[in-house]
């Protein structure tokens, strides 16, 4: 997921081009994936990032740019479930990461981490409670983006 508008980041790039180390969040992610036993990898853009549209180097899925729901669920109409959606804004995630989150996964699966971690890190969080999402989620069926299991993992 790579068409949000990063509204909160104050920079001069499009977030997921925001670089970490020297390179852009959204190719860290790519490598990420790309190492992890994940079949197929899509960049899934809006019109509010077209840089990063120019940039990625991955099949893209075109959204409307509406929103993270209704983004996600165009993306999910244009794969087969199960889907891993993961943010472009995650520069840490690594391959087996994924796969530990992919052996996890029991149906739909929201990964999410304690809030006072996230705090910690100075990290913002958008949700309330205890946990909070990580931008790491598994789909096993697209009636619905929203149901299923929740994994809470801890780094």
């Amino acid at each position: 997921m790579c068409g949000g508008r990063g509204t909160r980041l104050d920079a001069d790039v499009e977030k997921p081009l925001f670089e970490v180390a020297g390179r852009p969040m959204v190719n860290r992610v790519r490598d990420a994936l790309a190492e992890s036993r994940v079949d197929a990898t899509y960049a899934v853009v809006s019109p509010h990032a077209p840089e990063t549209r120019a940039h990625v180097d991955l099949p893209v899925i075109e959204t409307s740019g509406e929103g993270y729901v209704a983004d996600l669920t165009t993306a999910l109409e244009a794969v087969e479930p199960p889907v891993l959606t993961v943010a472009a804004d995650l520069p840490l995630l690594d391959g087996d990461v994924v796969n530990t989150v992919l052996d996890a996964a029991d149906g739909s699966t929201s990964v999410r981490v304690p809030a006072a971690l996230k705090d910690a890190l100075g990290a913002s969080t958008d949700a309330d409670g205890a946990w909070v999402p990580t931008g790491v989620n598994v789909v096993a069926r697209t009636r619905t983006p929203w149901f299923g299991a929740t994994t809470r993992a801890s780094p």
